[in-house]
């Protein structure tokens, strides 16, 4: 079984900071059904894992503000979820908003040109730089959805290069680019401690240098380790913090639900994603979904308040 926590394994090569995860070559009968039939994946509460009617998982949604959907990126059954799922809510929830992880700030303007008609869709993928890769049959439903809807879709996470500068010379420098500069990023008002750093720590194979003993001091190269390690939560927190703002604002601006589909790690067990939108926007309505890759009929203990609604999607093949 692979592990649960998908992101920042290629922090600094991938291109919104959530790696994609291996892919095995065996294909799944049980995943075709699902593919062919989202709305049957069982839906667990992940609270005590009772089982949710879909119905009741869109009513959940449409009453929310913010709804924040862990995704394993790439994986087919998880994009079938994300494909059934928005246009529900969105038939519930008439002022709801898209939002994804996958599109930088500064590739808004080729987003809107395209929900509002001024490009096609080939000059739209061109504009944006969609491939294949990062703009997946669940993303794209959901623009669909919105283009026909006639409802924003958002940006929602920071500009590469920012985060980048996060992490090799930290936020102080951030704090002294210009205006237009600011507009591509947020500063993170504290980077999360507790579970959030440990699980970091944990999926970079360096659990151990998080609390040395007192009579075994970290050696210079472990201490230069973490050092890295932390400059790379760093990153991570850039992310959160940017997309916690644009769902932000996005309410702020009258959307209800702001649907923000991203990677797993940032959403879980109150992951940094939250942790930074309750900051920026304390007492927000916020359902956090996230789709596991496993089967599972029942709520595994390690997957226990991992977000408000659990769904086993299976194990990631390639196809």
């Amino acid at each position: 079984m692979r592990n649960p926590i998908l992101c920042v394994v290629a922090l600094a090569a991938a291109r919104t900071g959530c790696a994609a995860p291996s892919a095995r070559p065996a294909t799944d009968a049980r995943a075709d059904a699902a593919v062919r039939a989202p709305r049957q994946l069982p839906v667990l509460r992940g609270t005590d894992g009772s089982l949710v009617a879909w119905e009741d998982l869109v009513a959940a949604c449409a009453q929310a503000e913010a709804v924040l959907v862990g995704e394993t990126h790439g994986h087919r059954v998880g994009q079938a979820f994300q494909a059934a799922l928005f246009p529900d809510v969105l038939r519930a929830a008439p002022l709801a908003a898209g939002a994804l992880e996958f599109f930088e700030r500064d590739e808004q303007a080729a987003l809107d040109d395209y929900l509002t008609g001024v490009t096609d869709e080939a000059a739209f993928r061109r504009a944006a730089r969609r491939t294949e890769s990062n703009y997946t049959s669940g993303h794209a439903a959901i623009v669909e959805a919105c283009r026909a809807a006639g409802r924003p879709v958002i940006a929602a996470n920071a500009s590469r290069r920012y985060v980048r500068l996060a992490r090799t010379e930290g936020f102080d420098r951030l704090r002294v680019l210009g205006a237009e500069q600011k507009r591509l990023f947020a500063i993170p008002e504290f980077v999360p401690e507790g579970r959030y750093r440990a699980d970091f720590f944990k999926v970079m194979g360096a659990q151990s240098l998080l609390d040395p003993p007192a009579d075994a001091p970290l050696s210079a190269s472990d201490a230069a380790r973490r050092e890295n390690i932390d400059a790379m939560l760093r990153s991570q927190s850039v992310w959160d913090w940017t997309m916690a703002e644009s769902v932000a604002r996005a309410i702020a601006g009258g959307a209800r639900p702001v649907v923000l589909v991203v990677g797993r790690f940032h959403v879980e067990h109150d992951g940094g994603l939250v942790q930074a939108l309750r900051a920026i926007r304390p007492g927000t309505r916020v359902v956090t979904i996230t789709g596991v890759d496993a089967w599972s009929d029942s709520l595994r203990d390690d997957d226990r308040g991992a977000a408000d609604f659990v769904v086993y999607i299976g194990e990631f093949e390639s196809r």
